[in-house]
């Protein structure tokens, strides 16, 4: 290996970090170190040989401290090159060095997770990657705090799991290498496994802290959150399983449709975009499932693009609120007016994410849902040439023009606004936003381009199991129906949608669950230990009192038997309950 690539990306990342915090009031100083090496590490992924690995020893155990190959690759670059362009929104929305700092640890623990080797090494890193996010999100204070927490205790309970899998499989292997075993080995590890990365890709049931969380941090803090935790999370999937599993296959079709309905049902801006990453990670996690090459190269295409079209929507919706100090749809309006660039660049964003033709999302979107009908089984569900998992991603992409042209409608079209006066984006703003936006435009023409950054070349069928191609007629009526849908469902429903407010999910249940069981746990515990304390204190000043007169004896008697046998019962439910006997 040269010098060069004998550096971790990582440990750039991370001094880059630890620069932009001692950079003190020297906001320039700081984002300018932060962005340059970010972009200085892009250049790094795109250049470095293929197989360049380093070795070494973690904990005792053989490790890969990194090692470039076509997964970690794509996911890496487009993890660098949006970490550039974040730093630099961030220093022209006002953010302090410090939130850039925290920002950094947190983009260099996922370039770590990513580029790890071994299973031991990416968990310490999906650990730090969690606690460094965490720590963003508290950054912000206010309703910041206690979204965070929430965040934290959900990650930590994910991490566990996903660690309590590694255990197991090592068990099972012998070794954490990836390159000892075809993913995890075991139905428990697979089942651990699937459940603690299901937390971070935002599994039904498992997602609140997405809509919890993205939007209560600094604007900027949201474009960065948006990025790296979910996708991180795919990658780890693709590991574990890397030939795939039916109920995962589906479980992603089933998030494509609930996030994007979800989504539709909001008014808040960053809450709204965050059910669609649920939503579009739904796509990759199918993807994953699905388990061919040509899904696989989908899911991992999907992974780069999404990341572009995503980071971007977040920062238009962060120029709204930057300029506006509005989060609502429902307070908006006019701005396209107003705020042009931004209001471009959101559209070119929004119909990205729903897969219109000539924008990246319609090439990504539409390897999946070909390998969702030419590489997996058909289901239970058959309606003419389309298949289950099919229908619920086609399904999906009508929710998505939904929400998107409802969120574009209110934001930037209806009516005029009435606040205080709006002046446009700052140009710095404007120049990142226009830059992602001319790439979600590239990848979408140039579909080669995207081809070939995939871990498997989809035009070669010697290579995945149906060749694909973007711009076929009948892809691109699929494409232009889906969006006429959309037309038409939002015009059907955007009267009762505007009625809507604060729709509750699944997290409405399990807080208040979590916290009462918690307290009436604890409750019960003390109250449980104070009985016994009493029932021991009266024994012993009973049999302090008849030693010093024994006459008291018989007085006793009764009284201490039955102490006794009160204390027997009660102990002996305390230690069934620790789980002693």
């Amino acid at each position: 290996m040269t010098p060069l690539t004998a550096v971790p990306p990582v440990v750039l990342v991370l001094a880059a970090a630890l620069a932009a915090g001692l950079s003190g009031d020297r906001r320039r100083l700081g984002h300018l170190v932060g962005g340059g090496v970010a972009a200085l590490v892009t250049v790094w992924i795109w250049i470095v040989p293929p197989g360049t690995h380093l070795t070494g020893q973690l904990f005792g155990f053989d490790a890969v401290f990194f090692a470039v190959d076509p997964f970690s690759r794509v996911v890496g670059l487009v993890f660098a090159f949006i970490a550039a362009v974040a730093v630099g929104y961030s220093w022209a929305t006002g953010a302090e060095s410090k939130q850039t700092a925290y920002a950094l640890t947190y983009v260099g623990s996922s370039l770590g997770a990513v580029f790890a080797g071994d299973w031991l090494t990416l968990v310490v890193w999906w650990e730090l990657m969690a606690v460094t996010s965490t720590i963003l999100v508290w950054d912000y204070g206010g309703k910041a705090v206690r979204a965070g927490f929430r965040y934290a205790i959900l990650h930590g309970i994910g991490g566990s799991l996903v660690l309590a899998a590694i255990a197991w499989h090592y068990v099972e292997v012998g070794s954490f290498l990836f390159t000892a075993s075809e993913g995890m080995v075991g139905t428990v590890p697979q089942l651990l496994a699937a459940i603690g990365i299901g937390v971070n890709v935002g599994f039904i049931g498992l997602h609140a802290w997405l809509p919890d969380t993205y939007p209560r941090p600094h604007i900027a803090a949201s474009v960065f959150l948006c990025v790296y935790t979910t996708k991180t999370g795919v990658y780890a999937m693709y590991r574990a399983f890397p030939e795939g599993h039916l109920w995962i296959a589906y479980m992603g079709g089933a998030m494509a449709v609930f996030g994007a309905a979800a989504a539709l049902l909001q008014n808040d801006m960053r809450r709204l975009l965050s059910y669609h990453i649920q939503s579009q990670v739904g796509y990759m996690v199918a993807g994953v499932g699905i388990g061919s090459a040509l899904a696989q190269a989908g899911a991992f295409g999907h992974v780069f693009n999404h990341i572009l079209y995503k980071s971007l929507l977040f920062m238009t919706a962060g120029a709204v609120i930057y300029s506006t100090g509005e989060e609502n749809l429902k307070y908006l309006g006019g701005l396209a007016r107003k705020m042009p660039v931004t209001a471009a660049a959101f559209s070119i964003a929004a119909l990205s994410i729903a897969g219109f033709p000539g924008f990246n999302g319609f090439v990504s979107k539409g390897i999946v849902i070909s390998a969702s009908h030419y590489t997996f089984v058909k289901g239970p569900l058959v309606v003419g040439d389309f298949y289950t998992l099919e229908l619920l991603l086609l399904i999906g992409g009508v929710g998505t023009f939904l929400s998107f042209i409802k969120f574009g409608y209110y934001a930037f079209l209806h009516g005029p606004y009435e606040g205080d006066a709006v002046t446009p984006a700052p140009r710095p703003q404007q120049v990142a936003m226009l830059l992602v936006a001319a790439l979600c435009v590239f990848y979408g023409v140039f579909d080669g381009a995207l081809f070939g950054l995939l871990p498997f070349d989809v035009t070669d069928g010697g290579v995945v199991d149906h060749v694909y191609v973007t711009y076929t007629v009948p892809h691109v009526v699929e494409g232009l129906a889906l969006a006429a849908a959309g037309v038409v469902g939002f015009a059907l429903l955007k009267k009762p949608l505007s009625k809507v407010g604060r729709v509750p999910d699944v997290d409405a249940g399990y807080n208040p669950l979590a916290f009462y069981g918690t307290r009436t746990l604890v409750h019960g515990v003390t109250e449980t230990y104070a009985a016994v304390d009493r029932a021991a204190v009266a024994t012993a000043n009973a049999a302090a009192d008849v030693r010093a007169d024994p006459e008291m004896l018989s007085r006793y008697r009764a009284n201490i038997g039955g102490s006794i046998f009160i204390l027997m019962i009660v102990l002996g439910g305390v230690l069934a309950l620790l789980g002693i006997v």
